[in-house]
């Protein structure tokens, strides 16, 4: 089994945000930025890559990302300004 990864998109700094799980990080945030599927990051312009982790077990993260999913929107926040203080777009990292 490969890795899977939970993963943070915002619309802006402090803007909307959106927690997805996947198992192809480049191929998911690929379609996201280009509105390849109808849906929430497609309405609301939620394309920035911001913040990512990594599992070996997929069960493991779908269980991380609907924690994070029922967090307040405070500690999301932090959550990404520990891994990205600047609030770049990551997905260059990847490709």
């Amino acid at each position: 089994m490969g890795l899977s990864y939970v993963y943070i998109l915002a619309s802006k700094r402090n803007g909307t945000l959106y927690i997805g799980v996947t198992s192809d990080l480049v191929q998911r945030i690929w379609e996201h930025k280009n509105d390849w599927v109808d849906g929430f990051t497609k309405r609301y312009a939620v394309h920035k890559f911001v913040w990512y982790e990594e599992y070996e077990d997929i069960e493991d993260a779908i269980q991380r990302e609907k924690n994070i999913k029922r967090w307040r929107r405070e500690w999301k926040l932090d959550l990404i300004e520990q891994m990205n203080p600047s609030w770049r777009d990551l997905y260059e990292d990847l490709v």
